[in-house]
């Protein structure tokens, strides 16, 4: 695994620094501040997008046959640890990271000249729906009916925990086209074109931290056109472990957390320990922070090994269930730390001051604001993209033999 930058490498690193430089604004840059959850609100993340697909760049993992930029997997590293430095917005990865490669590897010709383009301008806001009520991690056991007829599929069932579905104009959604056999034999994952057709509602769950991320959604007889199909009648299971592997390994965490370790420094730096001291000197406090950041370094390895054997045309395999669990963790860990930080100025619940261009004035610190809806937050990161209890079984079959 050489990792060391070569003098391409370098160039390329200015060439993101000049052009994070130039298009990162201070509005979306403040956007970007202001997100609570993994990605930022949606109108940031898309003004974001659109200036990376007018670059085109909107899709690092992409290879140039497929309009993608054709990096490889040390300019992809670097551009994300660029991104996560200059603390550039993350806009939603359903369409470029998750059913983009689906439909690349099971999709047919038509359904990549239909989807693949709109997916990399931004056209098209993609949602996912694999989660029920009551089939979480348990993604074999979902209940959501798809049933021939003619030309269509006629769906009916619900999803729930689907992220911005309220902006979203297409899902690829997992459904049950048989009861025969296994559980995961009657699967099928299937794209639905028209998510404001009838038969369609999308009822908001509001978080902990108040915001509006995540919805549940009801399919009452909906028809799709059957040529929506994703690979075979019945082989979605296939087709939907694919994608969970690029769900888990297919982004990075480390930049994001490196991120988010300077904040929480530059916090413990502001705020006093009780002593009258910085809390940073406080030595308790300061073990906390180095572990929290030695565990990031660890992760930081473990990711770029994946990504080599990604470049190697690997998926990322029991790598991506490692890098979901670490991840998360840290993610939880350093929230948890910078919330304990602003001690008692967590408290206060200011959703109006944490929308973009509010002229709403913080109760306390600026840094504060965020703190405690962040933390709430990231208490879903262990659960999402398949809780950390199921990769960590995954881990032990694949990579331990048990």
């Amino acid at each position: 695994m050489d990792l060391a930058l070569t003098e391409e490498d370098l160039a390329f690193r200015d060439e993101v620094r000049g052009f994070i430089a130039e298009n990162l604004t201070d509005d979306i840059r403040r956007g970007a501040d202001l997100a609570t959850g993994p990605f930022a609100e949606h109108d940031i993340g898309q003004r974001w997008f659109a200036k990376l697909a007018a670059k085109g760049w909107s899709a690092p993992m992409w290879p140039a046959e497929h309009g993608g930029p054709g990096w490889s997997a040390i300019q992809r590293y670097i551009f994300d640890t660029e991104c996560g430095a200059a603390g550039a917005p993350a806009f939603l990865i359903m369409g470029t990271r998750m059913v983009g490669p689906v439909l690349m590897h099971f999709g047919t010709e038509a359904q990549k000249q239909k989807y693949l383009p709109r997916i990399l301008s931004g056209e098209d806001t993609w949602c996912q729906g694999y989660s029920e009520p009551g089939s979480g991690s348990d993604l074999a056991s979902l209940k959501t009916r798809a049933v021939r007829d003619g030309d269509d599929y006629v769906i009916n069932g619900s999803k729930i925990w689907t992220t911005y579905a309220q902006h979203a104009n297409r899902m690829f959604c997992l459904v049950r086209t048989s009861t025969e056999g296994k559980a995961q034999e009657g699967i099928s994952f299937i794209l639905i074109d028209d998510f404001q057709a009838p038969g369609i509602t999308v009822d908001p769950i509001i978080t902990m931290a108040g915001d509006h991320e995540v919805n549940q959604v009801f399919f009452e007889d909906v028809r799709v056109p059957a040529e929506n199909l994703v690979g075979q009648e019945n082989s979605g299971w296939t087709v939907a472990k694919y994608l969970l592997e690029f769900e888990r390994g297919g982004d990075t965490y480390s930049p994001g957390l490196h991120a988010s370790i300077r904040n929480l420094k530059a916090v413990a730096r502001a705020e006093p320990d009780g002593g009258g001291a910085a809390l940073i000197h406080d030595p308790e406090f300061a073990r906390r922070i180095a572990e929290a950041e030695a565990e990031i370094m660890a992760l930081e390895v473990t990711e770029k090994k994946v990504m080599c054997e990604v470049a190697e045309g690997k998926t990322p395999g029991a790598g991506g269930s490692i890098m979901k669990v670490c991840g998360s963790e840290s993610l939880q860990r350093t929230a948890e730390l910078t919330a304990e930080a602003v001690a008692y100025y967590a408290a206060p619940h200011q959703k109006d001051a944490r929308t973009a261009g509010s002229n709403v004035e913080p109760i306390g610190p600026a840094h504060a604001l965020t703190a405690m809806p962040r933390h709430l937050n990231h208490r879903a990161a262990s659960i999402y993209a398949g809780s950390n209890e199921i990769q960590r079984n995954i881990v032990a079959k694949l990579v331990l033999g048990l």
